[in-house]
């Protein structure tokens, strides 16, 4: 998804980038080309903890980078963040609103099935990882899928101010601005998220 630097060709291409002014656009296309890079990857899990589908958080990441960066690059790069996560959110919901009438009309459509295997695992893909660190990883990996399955159980305020908080690091005042609300209601949307997942996991997260 390395293709958010449009704008910066667009404003690359528009003159001789010879003034200051041309400069200054072409440094702040550059600080937008780093920021999309630096939050592409956590853009991702997030959608993919709310989706639940590979292909549906990667066209929810791209559309929310290309939406930042065609409607809000001139914005000064600190209000880029919170910014991004409310595209994000917003396209997530859209995603899921598609989904749900989806659903309704294939409700009216007789069933389909593959004819093909393509799914069916691979005895080979089953097999346990004879690394020394197998057993650890695949540990880690059954807690980290623990916490995704938890995270997808919360209310979507809930999930969201959690994540907002602890994968992208956002302060209370950011994730307010990422969410459109109060930071009054950042705090109790975190609140009941950490209380939530503390009695789904345990004290262990």
């Amino acid at each position: 998804m390395a293709a958010f630097d449009t704008l910066a060709s667009s404003w690359r291409s528009a003159e001789d980038p010879t003034t200051n002014g041309e400069g200054a656009l072409l440094d702040h296309a550059r600080q937008l080309d780093r920021f999309l890079a630096d939050v592409e990857r956590r853009a991702f899990r997030i959608a993919q903890i709310a989706l639940r589908d590979v292909d549906d958080a990667l066209d929810a990441v791209q559309d929310a980078m290309t939406k930042l960066a065609s409607r809000y690059a001139a914005r000064p790069a600190a209000e880029w963040r919170p910014l991004f996560h409310r595209i994000l959110e917003n396209t997530i919901r859209d995603v899921q609103r598609r989904r749900t009438i989806r659903r309704r009309v294939m409700a009216w459509v007789p069933t389909w099935r593959p004819d093909d295997d393509s799914s069916v695992e691979e005895p080979a893909d089953l097999a346990a990882d004879p690394s020394p660190h197998g057993a650890e990883r695949a540990m880690h990996a059954q807690a980290l899928e623990r916490l995704e399955e938890s995270l997808r159980a919360l209310p979507a305020r809930q999930r969201q101010a959690f994540v907002l908080r602890n994968l992208e690091g956002l302060d209370i005042a950011e994730t307010a601005a990422a969410m459109a609300c109060s930071e009054g209601s950042v705090k109790t949307h975190y609140s009941r998220a950490v209380h939530a997942l503390r009695a789904r996991l345990g004290e262990v997260w």
